[in-house]
């Protein structure tokens, strides 16, 4: 009997083997075909996939940087817009405070109450100018700058150096290093 029962263990163990074995085939078989499958997927559906994904990426990247362009260049475009603006109208401003300059220089009585109110005003006007940063070009006693002055009239005279401006005729005013009117000067030699 125990030689029954060692013969019967035998061929369960022999069976268990077989299957064993069946079952190792079939796994290796099983993953094969899976790596065959993961091999076919990643050679076309991965690599389509990354491509796509690639190319979004790429749109992506461009459409930030235009967008970042776009913005710069804006914002450069409104500082040039505000700035002529400015320069547009103080250019048309000028012309009032030369009459009121006029108006001071022509008056005789210092102490009158109207002088003193066109002297108030001309002082406003160009306490406004100075805070938007517009400036009078300084001229007298200065070489002659084409890009500052316009000479309109010349004259020798050897207590001056040469190209010295002697007078000015009509003030000049610049807004952020940009020329709005040149100073109408007299230059010497």
């Amino acid at each position: 009997m125990v030689e029954n029962i060692n013969e019967e263990d035998k061929i369960c163990e022999d069976i268990k083997d077989k299957d064993d074995n069946k079952n190792d085939e079939n796994l290796e078989n099983i993953q094969e075909i899976d790596e065959k499958v993961i091999d076919k997927f990643d050679n076309e559906e991965i690599i389509e996939l990354q491509k796509k994904v690639d190319d979004c990426f790429d749109k992506y990247q461009r459409t930030l940087a235009e967008f970042d362009n776009f913005r710069k260049r804006t914002s450069k475009e409104k500082a040039i817009v505000y700035d002529d603006a400015i320069r547009d109208v103080i250019l048309k401003f000028l012309p009032v405070v030369d009459n009121f300059e006029r108006a001071i220089a022509s008056s005789q009585d210092k102490d009158d109450n109207f002088y003193k109110g066109i002297e108030m005003i001309l002082k406003q006007i160009k306490d406004i100018f100075s805070s938007i940063g517009v400036e009078e070009i300084s001229s007298i006693g200065e070489k002659f700058d084409p890009s500052f002055h316009s000479a309109v009239d010349h004259e020798v005279n050897d207590s001056y150096g040469e190209n010295e401006i002697i007078s000015i005729m009509l003030k000049g005013y610049k807004y952020k290093d940009k020329v709005i009117r040149h100073s109408m000067v007299k230059v010497a030699n």
